[in-house]
């Protein structure tokens, strides 16, 4: 049993970015506990200003290389609101597929590169090669698939360049489009395969209710689109986010920490799956069901499992899009619509695979940036991260030091922080001389 613990894990491994975690105990009681981010802030919301409205998105995916599409089109969407671009059906399925790829893609990082190797008792996905060479493979093709459905659609595996303010400057093929359906198809015994696996995983007997929010729509999973809801009971329009979304700087991260209804909140595959559960596909019903989670669930380490469950969904939808897409036929002379510049403020929030991804764009007359504010899944995951670790320390206390450092970093890298997103802080002193 830990009466007294000083542990500093520095950096967190199998995370994207430079986390610590900072725990000192005394007399099993927490003295301090700290999700501590030490990277120097970013200045994407700076580097937006005056720039006009067709650069934005280009900017932004540069954010990140794991998340590009989401910044993309959470960037095009809050400048075609401040606009009023109306957007046809053609414009709307290509981009949810191509957001699907960019899912599939980040959720099979996490569940099998990243996840898997805590429940498996090894440091990486490396000792997998040997103990479990299938399952690996199942996640390389898995990848090259979903990195395949970006660069078919969005131009590019990596920060898409045919996605742009009104539509798409190029279609993919026919061609392309039926071999994006046949590589689909062809991962359901990859996701049986992995099935199997994934349920001999144990994970921690953990549970703490905290406030879940996401996008929510009426037809859809909400991934691209939708109305900002909460577990609590609100649901509201993108544009007053403001008004249920609060951040504030924390002394000890370059990361803000934000709050809603409560002091902390969940984003991501978890807050979905408990918002949304009954929009999903039915075969990710059915994965669900195979792994017992079902809405309302209160345990973090069932984001890894919540991540499959998408996957599977992310599949399934994106083959019906695909049949849809080419059942009313490619037409280039609707691949973009009319977009003039004028004044206005736009907020776009799409579904990253961390979470609800919130950019927000304030235009002049020309179509110029005069104001921008991100908001990004990590940073909004920073509060309820040490909040699910105060709570899971005191339950495993009795451990050795050795196993309670591993259970902390297990619960962090459930979240699949990506950090160098996420800091976006900056404290400036001005002096009058």
């Amino acid at each position: 049993m830990a009466t007294n613990l000083n542990i500093e894990v520095t950096p967190i491994s199998r995370v994207e970015g430079h986390g610590d975690l900072v725990l000192d105990v005394k007399n099993q009681r927490i003295e301090k506990l700290q999700f501590r981010i030490p990277e120097s802030p970013r200045f994407f919301e700076a580097m937006l200003v005056g720039k006009k409205y067709t650069e934005p998105s280009h900017i932004t995916s540069r954010i990140c290389g794991i998340c590009s599409v989401a910044h993309t089109f959470a960037s095009i969407r809050a400048t075609e609101a401040a606009l009023g671009v109306e957007l046809n059906d053609q414009i709307l399925k290509l981009r949810k597929l191509t957001n699907h790829g960019e899912m599939i893609q980040s959720n099979c990082l996490h569940v099998y590169f990243l996840a898997a190797p805590d429940f498996l008792g090894v440091g990486s996905v490396v000792p997998l090669l040997k103990t479990h060479p299938a399952v690996v493979q199942i996640a390389v093709n898995m990848k090259k698939v979903a990195n395949e459905m970006v660069r078919v659609v969005g131009g590019r595996a990596i920060h898409p360049i045919t996605t742009v303010v009104g539509g798409f400057t190029k279609l993919p093929s026919v061609e392309g489009l039926l071999k994006l359906k046949d590589m689909l198809n062809a991962l359901y015994a990859d996701l049986e395969t992995s099935l199997a696996v994934l349920k001999t995983l144990k994970l921690p007997d953990f549970e703490r209710e905290t406030e879940y929010i996401c996008i929510t729509d009426d037809q859809d999973y909400a991934l691209y689109s939708g109305d900002l809801m909460s577990s609590d009971g609100w649901k509201i329009n993108n544009q007053d986010y403001l008004t249920k979304i609060h951040e504030k700087v924390v002394q000890h991260s370059t990361g803000k920490h934000c709050w809603a209804s409560r002091d902390a909140y969940m984003v991501g595959a978890l807050s979905r799956i408990n918002n949304n559960y009954a929009r999903l596909s039915d075969n990710a019903k059915r994965y669900a069901e195979e792994f017992g989670l079902k809405p309302p669930c209160y345990n973090t380490f069932m984001i890894n499992i919540a991540q499959f469950v998408e996957i599977v969904h992310c599949v399934d939808d994106s083959i019906r899009l695909i049949d849809e897409l080419l059942e009313a036929g490619l037409d280039n002379d609707r691949a973009m619509v009319a977009v003039e510049p004028k004044a206005g403020r736009g907020v776009g929030i799409v579904e990253a695979p961390r979470g609800a991804l919130i950019h927000d764009y304030t235009y002049d007359a020309d179509g110029r940036i005069i104001k921008a504010n991100l908001i990004i899944p990590t940073n909004m995951n920073y509060a309820n991260v040490e909040k699910d670790l105060n709570q899971l320390v005191p339950a495993i206390i009795d451990k050795s030091e050795d196993e309670i450092r591993l259970g902390c970093e297990m619960l962090i890298r459930a979240y699949d922080p990506c950090i160098s997103c996420s800091t976006h802080f900056l404290n400036v002193t001005l002096i009058n001389k």
